[in-house]
């Protein structure tokens, strides 16, 4: 018989549940426990590369959470870490060795930035930064010992958006293999696998836990790499613990449906925006002023949940627009049901060299905003009044 194939939705709620089997709990089970007993030492022996070893290795609650992204991204088999960067570091460490080169992008995650310039070298494994949008760069970047090409799309916090599909192909017509941080754009939004990305990485903290209540990470790609990947996971020790699993699992059934809101809440954030006087530029892929816009319509679903904006004036009136915020808090992170502002020079992307930022694009003036699923209308109305409040304060200081 014809396997079905599920829409987002489902794949979220149903995606790693057997539809044959009954009788059993509907909610996943937390198997809170840190090994397993056998029978004889020749089921161990049998145990040892599955889910019933030792949660170091696996748990059955952490395969539900794999399982559920796996079909989410439509590929093989996913891994779960304690964290975003846990899931990046282990992956690199499992693919790289000392020799290996990497060209990455420059814009990316400040964390990564740090681990990819200041870490990786002690290994003896190097990296070259490339403007994200000059694909001729990252072409003529490689190396023969290049082994990896690592990408972020839509990329925090300007939200360039990256051709997959042409970088796929560089990847592939090099022998190299490419790994995208899709943080930004979920499972829900963008399907990196479809257009030949070798591995796709999220910080599951964000959208996938959707309710800024815990800390993961996690790697979905083909059997082969992810196979490598756990063998150095259970090295490192970077598993997750069952109960994170469990609220990841709980947190994965409203994807879907908190993303969509976030898509509709954000588009219409950045169109408020985008009019405003006191703004200067609007950075949000389905804008049609966005560098981009076409190429996000083509290749994602939705425009996602983040906005970033620059102010008029100096940094300092960036920092008062974002204190003077009410159901925008002020806070790191992003993803989650309630709505997020932070200044990245100071969170983000605060461990980046001042002239690094710059070539990102990463002013002192940019506010980041993590819509959540509050009214559109009340979020633009926090908004309006931050703004003015700014402007009438300027007013009294230049008076």
């Amino acid at each position: 018989m014809k396997r079905q194939r599920y829409q987002a939705e489902t794949k979220a709620v149903r995606g790693a549940a057997n539809l044959e089997k009954k009788n059993g709990p509907l909610a996943t089970p937390i198997y809170q426990t840190s090994t397993f007993e056998v029978t004889d030492n020749e089921e161990e022996l049998r145990a040892t590369h599955t889910d019933h070893f030792y949660t170091r290795y696996g748990n059955p609650t952490n395969t539900v959470a794999e399982q559920t992204i796996a079909a989410l991204e439509g590929v093989d088999a996913a891994l779960t870490f304690a964290s975003g960067m846990g899931a990046i570091t282990t992956t690199l460490m499992a693919l790289l060795k000392s020799g290996d080169h990497i060209v990455a992008q420059r814009d990316i995650y400040g964390g990564v930035s740090k681990f990819l310039s200041q870490w990786l070298p002690k290994m003896g494994i190097e990296t070259t930064f490339v403007d994200t949008t000059e694909y001729e760069q990252h072409e003529r970047a490689i190396r023969p010992n290049t082994k990896l090409l690592y990408l972020e799309s839509p990329t925090n916090p300007t939200l360039r958006v990256v051709d997959l599909k042409l970088v796929a192909a560089v990847a592939k017509r090099h022998n190299i293999l490419s790994m995208i941080d899709s943080t930004f754009g979920t499972p829900v939004n963008q399907h990196p696998a479809e257009f030949g990305i070798d591995l796709v990485m999220h910080s599951g903290t964000k959208y996938l836990g959707g309710h800024t209540d815990l800390i993961c990470g996690v790697v979905a790609g083909r059997q082969e790499l992810t196979k490598k990947i756990w063998e150095t996971r259970t090295t490192l020790g970077n598993c997750m613990d069952p109960h994170a699993s469990w609220m990841l699992v709980r947190g994965l059934k409203t994807l879907a449906v908190r993303v969509a809101r976030q898509n509709e809440n954000a588009l219409r954030v950045a169109g408020f925006l985008a009019e405003n006087a006191k703004v200067r530029k609007v950075h949000y892929p389905f804008l049609k002023s966005h560098a981009q816009h076409g190429l996000a319509r083509e290749q994602m679903k939705g425009g996602g949940g983040m906005v970033s904006f620059e102010v008029e004036g100096s940094g300092d009136e960036a920092r008062r627009v974002s204190e003077a915020m009410r159901l925008f808090t002020l806070a790191p992170s992003l993803g989650g049901v309630e709505s997020l502002v932070s200044i990245p020079v100071l969170t983000s992307h605060a461990m980046v060299p001042a002239a690094e930022r710059a070539k990102m694009g990463v002013t002192e003036q940019l506010i980041r905003l993590s819509v959540g699923i509050e009214s559109a209308e009340d979020l633009i109305g926090d908004l309006e009044r931050a703004l003015e409040a700014v402007a009438a304060r300027q007013k009294v200081e230049v008076g």
